[in-house]
């Protein structure tokens, strides 16, 4: 049957979770639902803590809810497909159901990717302007910084949900993962899909590419400022305002890097690998973020132990 007939105006999707452990889904579902279930509950409540809590109405936590939010939207953009395969072994995902998975996965990355610069930004100006902090960035500032994020993740992904659709595929295609990612559709076209890797490449560089560069330079100037303040004890100080925004970098960029590394060098690797570093590289964030920013805040801490003393009470 030839793979330009009509059918592939519909082309069906198989996602794939580890294979040859078909018959331990249940069983492999338990920790992935306790990673879900840790994530959606401890993003919520640090949401909750800051919108609740005045003293915590200032730059850096705006930041953070946006960071909960994406956080949030990420989980639940893959939870459906997730526990659709592990639950009830329901692969099929139709073309325009996938395109709209793969769509929000990459946009809630890529905003992950820019609230954590503008995350670089607020430290950075905490340090060296520490008067003019609140006069800089002001609600309308930390606003249009917001506005800014979303926009450039909404206009950088269309484009690239658009020519996946123009592309051709076979009639039934098998994914590697138990979600819809853009480099794991365009393997499975059978036209030419060398504009849509040249368009994938420019969004990454365009996107964690520029974000990467903009954070390292943001903590050489963090540094150089820090290394220049005369006590030992502000410096320290100083940098320990930067610990938890330093964790949730290396949690988001470090999965993705393992990712792309394994995708480009790892061909004989085993698909269970591939799967797993997946997992990891969407499930580990929003999982990590709340803790850390738990543990490290005390600002954070401190409310949500005094929200659970006055739940005690």
């Amino acid at each position: 049957m030839s793979v330009f007939n009509s059918s592939t105006l519909y082309p069906r999707f198989l996602l794939t979770g580890p294979s040859g452990l078909e018959s331990r889904y249940g069983l492999i579902s338990l920790p992935i639902f306790l990673v879900y279930a840790t994530s959606i509950a401890g993003n919520i409540t640090i949401l909750f803590v800051i919108r609740t809590e005045p003293s915590l109405h200032q730059p850096m936590y705006y930041f953070l809810s946006m960071l909960v939010l994406t956080d949030l939207g990420l989980s639940t953009t893959t939870l459906p497909t997730m526990f659709s395969v592990f639950w009830f072994h329901a692969r099929e995902i139709s073309f325009n159901a996938c395109l709209v998975q793969m769509y929000f996965i990459h946009v809630f990355s890529i905003i992950e990717s820019a609230v954590l610069l503008a995350m670089a930004f607020d430290r950075l100006v905490a340090i060296r302007e520490p008067l003019r902090y609140v006069a800089v960035l002001t609600n309308t500032v930390i606003t249009g910084i917001a506005l800014a994020i979303v926009g450039r993740a909404l206009a950088l992904v269309f484009p690239a949900s658009f020519l996946l659709k123009r592309l051709q595929y076979h009639p039934v295609n098998i994914l590697s993962y138990p979600f819809c990612l853009h480099q794991d559709l365009i393997k499975t076209t059978v036209s030419s899909r060398r504009v849509s890797s040249i368009y994938g490449l420019i969004v990454v560089i365009c996107s964690m590419g520029l974000d990467s560069v903009l954070l390292l330079l943001s903590y050489i100037l963090i540094l150089g400022t820090v290394l220049s303040i005369a006590s030992k004890t502000e410096r320290v100080r100083a940098l320990n305002t930067c610990v938890s925004h330093t964790c949730a970098v290396l949690t988001f960029y470090t999965p993705m890097i393992g990712l792309s590394m394994i995708r480009r060098y790892g061909q004989n690797a085993s698909p269970l690998v591939h799967v797993l570093m997946a997992n990891v590289y969407l499930l580990v964030p929003p999982l990590m973020n709340p803790v850390v920013y738990s543990v490290k805040t005390k600002q954070i801490r401190d409310r949500i132990l005094k929200k659970f003393k006055q739940q005690k009470v």
